[in-house]
């Protein structure tokens, strides 16, 4: 019990970090000029690739911490390498579980458009898989306080489906096509094997007047002429015969 009640803690922390940083006060001052200057962020992974999993739960996760969300699109696109047959049929790269929560996490970016919104149940269902318990996934919905109803009706309806073919379209046309998840694209800019600098990458990207403290931090500041000095730990593609 102590244990669970110890995940449960953590997730309403970052609960309220993400509620934080929807509020109005982020987004109230912003013109649609500045609108207009928002970073496209999109990320193509695959829910129980593991390290897309870290990615999520230990990177991206600081868009919402800061006050990077103030300038960011966020998209996130759960199809990764998963491979369609003639047939039609999906072989994902993880196996049944990993397809059917590729199409719960669509489901869920669907039924809350909200980014924050979807994002807190997205995070969540990763860090149960980082501890070995993506299983548990409907805990998520009582741990951040989501009416579960909406999202299995996209699910039991063929919804969640539809969405998953638009994503394997939206990632095969990827160009450059992508070799790996994670795979994050800033601006149409595909950041390859330096995905974990994506931060820095936002900041050089953004060209409106609200820069927001996290890009004026010494912390995120990079050179961007070095090429990533290590090849992070990624998930490719499987050949099939």
């Amino acid at each position: 019990m102590a244990s669970q009640r110890h995940i449960l803690e953590f997730i309403l922390t970052v609960s309220l970090a993400l509620s934080a940083s929807s509020q109005p006060h982020h987004f109230s001052k912003i013109s649609s000029s500045e609108n207009d200057n928002l970073v496209d962020v999109s990320l193509y992974y695959e829910s129980l690739c593991p390290y897309c999993a870290t990615f999520i739960v230990n990177n991206l996760v600081k868009i919402f911490q800061t006050d990077l969300i103030s300038i960011v699109n966020l998209r996130l696109i759960p199809w990764g390498n998963t491979q369609v047959q003639p047939n039609n049929t999906w072989i994902c790269q993880h196996g049944v579980d990993e397809c059917q929560l590729d199409v719960t996490e669509a489901c869920a970016i669907n039924t809350w458009p909200k980014v924050e919104t979807h994002f807190r149940f997205i995070y969540c269902v990763e860090r149960l898989h980082l501890m070995n318990k993506h299983t548990q996934w409907e805990s998520c919905f009582s741990a951040i306080g989501l009416d579960s109803k909406p999202l299995n009706d996209c699910y039991n309806n063929g919804l969640g489906f539809q969405l998953e073919n638009s994503y394997a379209e939206e990632t095969a046309n990827l160009n450059p096509r992508h070799r790996f998840v994670p795979w994050v694209v800033v601006n149409n800019f595909p950041l390859q094997e330096d995905f974990q600098n994506f931060i820095s990458y936002i900041c050089r990207a953004y060209r409106g007047n609200n820069v927001p403290n996290a890009c004026k931090s010494r912390l995120f500041e990079i050179n961007l002429s070095k090429a990533a000095t290590s090849v992070p730990q990624v998930c490719t593609p499987e050949i099939r015969t």
